[in-house]
């Protein structure tokens, strides 16, 4: 008689045609389960280490800017004060431009005042002078000739002025009248210091 193990024959696993078992057993499901369980787990450790590192990293920044705007609100009354000194600046080197303008223009009609009066001789007088770019024309009454021939040659004697010219003369009964044309050339004055200088190299260089 030819007994069979029914038994043996259930617990062997069912093969497919190519080979490999047809279905898994109950441990190897729960092995596969515990594996998703722990890469899930580890995601979710990362995901959240991943926040509470982002979430300092922005705590950390605010509070710079927190800081940084302490700083700006402290630096900020410096700030204006700065602006308003260089805005005094600005304005006190502007007046002081002008005013080196000023009187780098005043030199030259200063000097012409000085010397056109300096030389007026007696019994002489000026009515009128009118200053151009290089020209000074004088416009006076004298009571002889010899006095428009005086003053004439002390202001050939200045050295800023050319030979002058005796433009016109003419007798108005007990004085004369008489047109001076006075060719001039005014150089700019040297800065303060500049003869020193200029001394101190001539003898160096000596």
């Amino acid at each position: 008689m030819i007994k069979i193990n029914l038994v043996g024959e259930g617990r062997r696993p069912i093969v497919s045609r190519q080979g490999a078992p047809a279905a898994l057993g109950p441990g190897m499901d729960r092995k596969a389960d515990l594996w998703l369980a722990a890469l899930v787990a580890a995601g979710l450790l990362a995901a959240a280490g991943m926040y509470f590192w982002l979430n300092q990293k922005l705590d950390a920044k605010q509070e710079e800017i927190v800081e940084a705007q302490a700083e700006v609100d402290r630096l900020a009354p410096i700030i204006r004060e700065v602006e308003a000194f260089k805005a005094k600046k600005t304005e006190l080197e502007y007046k002081i431009r002008v005013i080196n303008e000023l009187k780098a223009n005043q030199t030259g009609p200063v000097r012409i005042m000085d010397y056109v009066s300096a030389t007026l001789p007696d019994l002489l007088w000026l009515t009128r002078m009118d200053v151009s770019a290089a020209v000074i024309k004088l416009t006076g009454e004298a009571y002889n000739t010899n006095a428009v021939a005086t003053y004439i040659d002390g202001l050939d004697h200045v050295e800023e002025f050319a030979e002058p010219v005796l433009l016109d003369t003419q007798r108005r009964g007990d004085y004369y009248t008489f047109v001076i044309d006075v060719p001039y050339s005014f150089a700019p004055a040297p800065p303060e210091g500049a003869e020193e200088e200029e001394a101190a190299t001539a003898v160096s260089g000596g």
